[in-house]
């Protein structure tokens, strides 16, 4: 491999590590400014740097001359680095679901999956947003396990109050 290729294979090489170090850590350690967006942001530079070595490297094997390989490299690594700015664009404009909050509790449907005894807690599964949730429970009345359960109010980020909506599943 002759020189000029092993060099631009070398840049590329290391446009691509500051490319998944600032995708897979950068916010963690904010290596280049967090609110930065655009064809200067981290992920956008370190995708050209990356782009020009590889497709450098390429040209060079092809044409064996340093200039026609600076040139395709700099011309090819433009939609790789347009690509890099779209795609962190779009994974930090990603719409998330709304977090649950103690009041989104209030209503829904479970079933009793430790006993609740009269003056104490036992636990619950309660099915929100399709997503099965354990809470600690008190009751007015004891009831057993396996009792489909109506929540009345959140006591706690971690507890709730509940009557029973019929008998147990489990004899």
């Amino acid at each position: 491999m002759d020189p000029v290729t092993l060099g631009f294979l070398i840049v590329g090489a290391v446009g691509l590590g500051v490319l998944l170090l600032s995708l897979v850590v950068g916010d963690l350690i904010h290596l280049g400014d967090v609110d930065a967006d655009g064809p200067f942001s981290l992920p956008a530079i370190a995708a050209y740097v990356g782009g020009v070595g590889f497709f450098g490297a390429i040209a060079a094997s092809i044409f064996g001359s340093v200039t026609p390989a600076l040139i395709a490299g700099l011309l090819l690594a433009l939609p790789l680095a347009f690509g890099a700015v779209r795609l962190t664009r779009s994974l930090s404009n990603m719409r998330t679901d709304r977090t649950l909050t103690e009041d989104d509790l209030a209503g829904a449907l479970g079933v009793v999956i430790t006993p609740i005894p009269a003056a104490g807690y036992g636990e619950v599964r309660i099915n929100l947003n399709g997503t099965d949730l354990k809470y600690s429970a008190r009751a007015d009345q004891p009831i057993a396990s396996g009792t489909p359960i109506f929540v009345i109010n959140a006591l706690s980020a971690t507890s709730v109050e509940v009557v029973s909506t019929g008998e147990s599943q489990f004899p």
